[in-house]
């Protein structure tokens, strides 16, 4: 079988009719930012399925445009917290977070390739996204301050990263919720957050399944509240996308609104670069500071068009090649904090690794984005499509058959051939 074929495989091995769940059993729900970029994966060979992916997520989308962090399709024991944690009554079931918000960025790649046949369905779900970029807006940055909150580090997609550890400090441990975690029964406990983390985050959702999910509670209660730079990149990239299908499908209204926003969120990201560290960082919303932790999520202001100190960040990537180190590790390799095979504490993701190169191509370092692109083939190629790899010995890690690997090879593997 060729890697092509191979990837091609693990999209229909892990496809549960019309949504493809993360890998068997570890994830066997619907989640948002792994859909968005398994639907690319999908638009590279099947049109109808990628489509599919994106329009059987939005299943999953609330009245107030909320696009949740899990679509519950059909139930399973394989994983905590399913919906009865959550307790929220809908059909499907859903969680009550988001993740980062690729879904814009998914749809225009899809359109984009599949041209005018592609038409009906874009029109079809414009206004869905609409309304989840006015829920970012109302819910997470209702002072207009262009970053959004991120209120349960689950939201950011990076559950573990160092850059959480002081602000969850805040969050105590008790639960209502009996904790019974079923991921350490599938992958080492190694690999995974560690116990006191997860009281933290299940205290989260006992705390806004306490507000009924109401989204102004949540704001005013949380005590885990950050301007995550990973989110903020990502929505603003997704923020030009919906700008692209707005000249297609909107409202001269609409377009001006999302103008709006991108020429905000350009100004405030640009101010979480900090030029002791040379990186961008996380605001802290209540301790009001920037989080002094570098992480890959610093580096996704390329992906959002960002490019004022893409050389900086080139060199320091560029310098970890030279040390031997895997790219782009999820955590600094010389910071305390770095853990090379636990989770976003060090391991390399091939889905932050594509945004990272194609960031830094768009901002004209063909070097270096071909470095991230071809490290992260040779990482896959060497130890399959594994969830993560460790970046000091080139160790597939956590779960394995993962469709989003699958599916960003089969995005590299194109643009290899260009």
């Amino acid at each position: 079988m060729s890697r092509i074929e191979a990837a091609r495989a693990i999209l229909a091995a892990n496809d549960r009719g019309g949504y493809t769940v993360p890998t068997n059993r570890l994830y066997p729900f619907q989640w948002n930012w792994d859909s968005a970029f398994v639907a690319m994966g999908w638009a590279t060979f099947d049109f109808d399925r990628a489509w599919r992916e994106i329009e059987r997520l939005l299943e999953g989308q609330w009245e107030d445009g909320l696009v949740p962090q899990i679509v519950f399709h059909a139930p399973s024991e394989d994983y905590f917290p399913g919906p009865a944690v959550w307790g929220i009554a809908r059909t499907p079931p859903t969680s009550g977070i988001p993740q980062p918000p690729v879904l814009a960025t998914a749809a225009r790649f899809v359109l984009e390739r599949h041209g005018e046949d592609g038409i009906a369905r874009a029109r079809a779900i414009y206004p869905k996204l609409i309304a989840n970029h006015l829920w970012w807006q109302h819910a997470r940055d209702p002072d207009d301050t262009g970053l959004v909150a991120t209120l349960h580090p689950w939201e950011t997609g990076m559950d573990n990263s160092p850059a959480w550890d002081a602000a969850l400090e805040r969050v105590p441990t008790e639960t209502q919720t009996e904790i019974r975690r079923r991921d350490t029964g599938h992958v080492d406990a190694a690999f995974r957050p560690r116990g006191v983390e997860y009281q933290r985050f299940i205290h989260l959702v006992d705390l806004f399944r306490g507000t009924g999910w109401d989204a102004v509670r949540m704001l005013q209660l949380s005590p885990f509240k950050v301007a995550d730079v990973g989110t903020n990149a990502i929505l603003l990239r997704a923020e030009r996308d919906l700008l692209a299908l707005a000249e297609r499908f909107g409202t001269a209204e609409e377009r001006d609104t999302i103008a709006s926003r991108i020429a905000r969120k350009e100004t405030v990201i640009a101010g979480l670069w900090d030029e002791p560290l040379g990186h961008y960082l996380t605001r802290d919303l209540i301790g009001g500071g920037l989080i002094p932790v570098r992480t890959s999520a610093g580096f996704l202001p390329l992906f959002a068009g960002l490019h004022d100190h893409a050389a900086a960040l080139a060199e320091r990537i560029d310098a970890w090649r030279r040390r031997g180190i895997g790219l782009v590790p999820s955590t600094d390799p010389d910071a305390a904090s770095f853990e090379p095979q636990r989770y976003w504490r060090g391991p390399v993701w091939a889905v932050v690794n594509w945004m990272i190169a194609r960031g830094l191509r768009e901002a004209g370092l063909d070097a270096t984005a071909d470095s991230v692109a071809s490290e992260t083939r040779r990482l896959i190629g060497d130890a399959g499509f594994s969830e993560y790899f460790n970046p000091i010995d080139s160790a597939g890690i956590g779960g394995g058959t993962f469709s989003w690997t699958a599916a960003i090879d089969l995005l590299l593997g194109e643009e290899a051939q260009r």
